[in-house]
């Protein structure tokens, strides 16, 4: 598989397949929201859109980076949403990176959203559409950050089939500047318990797939489909 990793600015055309790696936080939550029990995760382009899409379906959950904040419903901390009951809802949420990199490929023929929490349910699926040229998109820190390019080497390496000891990868995200942050409490709206949560490798046994809809970008969770490793080392 011939795979690429670039940060969001360096995006310039639309990829064929594109995975983006968002692991501390928005991914990790949007798999957590999908296990609570959500139908549908709108991406929303800015606060001000999540904020009005928010007021058109006042049902919907509003989720953003951050403290708290008037007209939203939730923060992007997996630790304060594990226990939220989402069953049947639709969640709608904007991030600093991740969100913002799932647009920047929405053209993409297929497009992925993943965390380490869905990596091998991630790197299944690829394997199962048979991709071959893979854009992964590492959002944070203009593509230079650790845990984002950790989570999205490991996937490369499972979607080729190669035996990979994940150990060295989560090592890395979890010495990265993000965990380092989060563990500090330097970023708001963050739960004691998010680092360990966002390093739960294949926590859940779905993908999550981004697709226009009605002019959003909604991401949904997939099941896998069983197919055999064709391991190499």
């Amino acid at each position: 598989m011939d795979a690429r990793f670039l940060g969001i600015a360096e995006i310039s055309e639309a990829p064929s397949v594109a995975v983006v790696i968002d692991v501390m936080r928005a991914y990790t939550v949007a798999a957590w929201a999908f296990a609570r029990g959500a139908e549908k995760i709108v991406l929303a382009e800015s606060l001000d859109d999540a904020l009005a899409l928010k007021a058109r379906h006042p049902d919907w959950v509003a989720l953003k980076d951050g403290p708290p904040a008037p007209g939203f419903d939730a923060v992007n901390s997996p630790g304060l949403l594990r226990s939220a009951d989402l069953a049947g809802r639709t969640v709608v949420q904007k991030t600093t990176a991740g969100t913002v990199g799932a647009l920047a490929v929405r053209d993409a023929s297929l497009v992925l959203c993943a965390g380490f929490v869905v990596a091998e349910a991630t790197a299944r699926t690829l394997r199962s559409h048979g991709c071959d040229d893979v854009t992964f998109v590492v959002t944070g820190e203009d593509g230079r950050a650790e845990e984002d390019l950790a989570c999205a080497q490991y996937i490369a390496r499972r979607a080729a089939g190669t035996v990979t000891d994940a150990a060295g990868f989560l090592h890395r995200a979890g010495a990265s500047r993000a965990a380092t942050e989060l563990k500090e409490g330097v970023r708001e709206g963050a739960h004691p318990d998010d680092v360990a949560l966002c390093l739960e490798l294949d926590r859940f046994p779905f993908a999550m797939v981004a697709t226009p809809e009605g002019g959003l970008m909604v991401l949904r969770p997939h099941d896998v489909p069983s197919v055999g490793d064709t391991a190499v080392t």
